[in-house]
């Protein structure tokens, strides 16, 4: 196994369908302008009430990433 050494960034993404979708909202849009993602670590789950009823999800999350040579 060869060293690594990582950067971490932090994300939030949003989704009213699911913490799930929100997670992949994030990182797909973080792929955009952020090369070599390795891991990622939820680090916080929240989410907007309208009407009493969940609206949508709100999810922070950690992304690790190598950095180039």
């Amino acid at each position: 196994m060869s060293d690594h050494v990582y950067k971490k960034i932090e994300l939030v993404g949003s989704s009213p369908k699911s913490i799930e979708a929100a997670v992949e909202n994030a990182l797909v849009r973080a792929k955009k302008t952020v090369r070599n993602m390795r891991w990622f670590e939820v680090t916080e789950t929240r989410g907007h009430i309208q009407d009493g009823k969940i609206d949508h999800w709100q999810v922070g999350v950690t992304v690790g990433f190598t950095l180039e040579d």
